[in-house]
């Protein structure tokens, strides 16, 4: 669903995406672990079309963002590390809005359903977003991706700031959207969720993809020495 091909971008001379290959099947999640600054959001944004590769090929199905950046959003579904909402409108409004902003056409019955399997209580939908948690922000974000009903989720560093209770509700969601068939492509620190959400993890480090392993084949400690040993590389060799 999600296909990255020897792809390559460059700003000012310098590879923020070096040489990357990755594939995330439908019911497949792929982490993707890294210091600031080691190529994840960039590539995230190669999938959503915001920026097109110098070289190799990016594609959404069977459609490349740099091609065609609509149709490829059209399959996709976005939480980035602040959901951004309108402050001013509740959490249905929001939902209602961001629904007819991409053409879908649902009920109010279909939009409360939706938020209430998100995570959300039937009293918070109602509330205006400006009194919401980061964490009540974010299962907006997941309702309004549940809404499009999307075939592959981006989520860029979507567990930041969480609490602990609220970063397990998230990835619970997440597990079930796997279920649903959808492909995840995450950035994430956290290593511990990186772990306990399964599925592939990949270790970038200046804009290149070192490592890749299954989360099923390795113990959270082994994964932790693993990841400083490859950011350690990089302290000494700076």
């Amino acid at each position: 669903m999600l296909n990255a091909a020897s792809v390559t971008r460059a700003f000012d001379g310098i590879k923020a995406v070096d040489d990357v290959t990755l594939s995330v099947a439908p019911g497949e999640l792929f982490c993707l672990l890294g210091a600031n600054g080691a190529g994840k959001t960039t590539t995230i944004n190669l999938f959503l079309g915001f920026l097109t590769p110098d070289t190799g090929t990016v594609t959404v199905g069977d459609v490349q963002p740099a091609i065609d950046p609509l149709a490829a959003r059209r399959q996709l579904a976005y939480i980035p590390e602040n959901v951004a909402l309108y402050p001013q409108l509740t959490g249905v409004e929001n939902l209602r809005l961001f629904c007819r902003m991409g053409g879908s056409s649902i009920t109010d019955e279909a939009m409360v359903d939706l938020l209430v399997r998100s995570g959300l209580t039937v009293e918070q939908i109602h509330r205006s977003v400006n009194g919401y948690s980061k964490g009540m922000r974010q299962k907006v974000g997941l309702a309004i991706a549940y809404a499009r009903d999307a075939r592959a989720l981006l989520l860029d560093e979507p567990l930041s700031g969480l609490d602990p209770s609220a970063a397990t509700d998230f990835c619970d969601e997440l597990g079930r959207i796997r279920e649903a068939g959808a492909a995840v492509l995450m950035t994430t620190h956290d290593l511990f969720r990186a772990k306990e959400l399964g599925g592939t993890i990949g270790i970038m480090r200046d804009g290149r993809l070192i490592e890749t392993l299954q989360a099923q084949n390795v113990d959270a400690r082994d994964l932790e020495r693993l990841y400083l040993h490859h950011m350690r590389r990089t302290d000494a060799q700076a």
